[in-house]
């Protein structure tokens, strides 16, 4: 086996960059409302193939918005549940119809499939762009389902920072804790992407801020997975994700 990638138990998928957000603090940066996206069939055999070697303890599919392709959620976390990988998270806006019809059949499939850790963003910057109203009946829908929800908002320069973003998304998140709904640790938004771009004044740009996701390249444990197969400098697309990791180096490292 690869000793680099001998510790590896987490399993990320960008299920696609095209969102229904356009969100100021995004690290990824401007996201259209299309794009690529991994199909259903390729990620969840990535799932069974690296369960398969690996002791993988968690999942996770994010986006861009990924319940555009609940079809592909719900692959992953299917395959994840087979093999009993224990931790099956989604993160999501939660805004990916006004159907209300919609959305209950989306929360449904998602328990069936085996997500139990959803992660619902909304703050400030999701607000800005995506209503309240459908997020909340997703919310609404996925505890009927019997899925277990948290939200999971974004803070400017910590969580504790007095500014008007973070007072807006306090406030956010009171309405969900009247749902009795509650709240993640969330995560603090570092100077990339858009944050980079609108909200410099909150950040001293000549200091050094430490990526959170960012992985020893010499001590793999998270692979993640983009929407079209890109991994570790191979594409799961073209070749099993077994011999990319076999393959795999430091000097092909993209972190």
């Amino acid at each position: 086996m690869n000793h680099d990638v001998k510790n590896l138990n987490r399993i990320e998928f960008v299920v696609t960059y095209a969102c229904t957000g356009r969100c100021k603090h995004c690290s990824e940066g401007d996201h259209s409302g299309s794009g690529p996206y991994l199909g259903p069939e390729t990620a969840a055999r990535v799932v069974r193939d690296a369960a398969g070697r690996f002791p993988i303890a968690s999942v996770m599919t994010f986006g861009g918005e990924p319940l555009l392709h609940p079809e592909t959620v719900c692959a992953v976390h299917a395959a994840a549940a087979e093999l009993g990988v224990p931790k099956r998270q989604l993160i999501t806006n939660g805004f990916f119809s006004r159907n209300g019809e919609a959305i209950e059949r989306t929360a449904q499939e998602l328990a069936r499939s085996g997500v139990n850790d959803i992660l619902l963003s909304v703050d400030a910057f999701h607000q800005e762009a995506i209503p309240l109203e459908p997020v909340k009946a997703f919310a609404e829908a996925a505890v009927r389902a019997g899925v277990s929800l948290r939200t999971h908002p974004a803070w400017v320069a910590g969580r504790q920072h007095e500014n008007s973003f973070n007072r807006q998304t306090a406030e956010i998140v009171s309405e969900f804790e009247k749902m009795g709904i509650l709240q993640s640790d969330g995560n603090i938004i570092i100077p990339q992407g858009n944050a980079l771009k609108y909200l410099s004044e909150y950040y001293d740009l000549e200091q050094e801020y430490a990526d959170p996701y960012e992985e020893d390249p010499e001590d793999i444990r998270t692979v993640c997975v983009d929407p079209d197969g890109g991994v570790l400098g191979g594409n799961v697309c073209q070749e099993i994700i077994l011999e990319i990791l076999e393959r795999y180096t430091p000097h092909n490292s993209p972190y």
